[in-house]
């Protein structure tokens, strides 16, 4: 494949990723309220029960503005990155602000939380929101940034903290995102992600799938490989936990993708002996020289 070749790829799959969640952002809470999973189809739970399933508490989604939670989650990063009163947090693919809002909460007035999304349409909706979160809980210490995760609007060495939730997986370039995570980090800073990604390969007609692409399915790596990109990037303390019963769930709730993607498996097999959400906590080395106690 030539470069050329491969940016159009990229480029053809960003636009149906940003188009896949425009609709949703479109769509909001009409649709997406008896959603599931990683911008899946329609189950017969709601997105606070999904929340709630993957480890969020009642009194993190009830401080939430309305429409905030729209059922995409694969896991809780602000759990696992156990944020501190004035920290700057990161949230990749911030969509209508979830994450952002409960680690708006946790950095407190001191600190700061920002969203990076590439669909304008989400943007909109997670600033919209803003309102109800100042008025909620008296902070002013959120916002939310047009941009691609590959490309992050973030100055180098400003950010104490990255999350994602269930992102990565989507992007076209996902070395280049692990980069610029590292890019943007403080020396000692540290990343959360949790993601979907894979025990083996995927059948190639489950990677044919539009749907499966955006519902973070078809663009998920080998777990072995996100650890590998990690590494890579400069990053270092990469620890990385299997959460299996995410995808069980989904099947247990008969989400139509997943369904889906069932119909396309070999005899017998069933998604979650391909697919899995990942949790991934990773730090920044320090500064060179922080701790030396030499003297001249």
């Amino acid at each position: 494949m030539t470069p050329t070749e491969s940016h159009i790829d990229s480029e053809l799959v960003r636009q149906q990723v940003r188009d896949g969640y425009s609709q949703i952002a479109q769509e909001g809470s009409s649709r997406r309220r008896a959603s599931c999973g990683c911008c899946g189809g329609s189950s017969p739970i709601t997105a606070n029960q999904l929340a709630q399933a993957v480890g969020y508490s009642t009194s993190d989604l009830a401080a939430l503005p309305d429409g905030a939670n729209m059922g995409l989650s694969c896991g809780n990063p602000n759990a696992l990155a156990a944020l501190q009163p004035g920290e700057v947090v990161v949230d990749l693919g911030s969509g209508g602000g979830f994450d952002v809002f409960i680690a708006g909460r946790k950095v407190g007035p001191t600190g700061r939380a920002i969203g990076i999304d590439m669909t304008p349409a989400m943007i909109a909706k997670a600033r919209k929101n803003v309102a109800a979160y100042r008025a909620q809980s008296g902070l002013d210490n959120v916002e939310f940034r047009l941009g691609e995760i590959e490309h992050l609007p973030v100055a180098d060495a400003s950010v104490d903290v990255v999350i994602s939730n269930c992102v990565i997986n989507l992007s076209p370039d996902k070395p280049l995102v692990w980069r610029e995570i590292a890019r943007v980090l403080k020396p000692g800073g540290r990343v959360a992600v949790s993601d979907l990604a894979l025990l083996q390969p995927l059948p190639p007609a489950v990677l044919e799938m539009v749907e499966a692409l955006v519902g973070c399915v078809a663009g998920a790596v080998l777990t072995s490989e996100t650890e590998r990109m990690a590494k890579a990037a400069g990053l270092e303390n990469v620890v990385l936990t299997s959460k299996s019963g995410y995808v069980e769930g989904m099947v247990d709730w008969q989400d139509p993708l997943y369904q889906k993607i069932i119909s396309h498996l070999p005899a017998g097999a069933k998604p979650s002996d391909y697919i899995t959400s990942l949790e991934v906590t990773a730090c920044k080395p320090p500064a060179a020289g922080r701790g030396d106690q030499s003297s001249s």
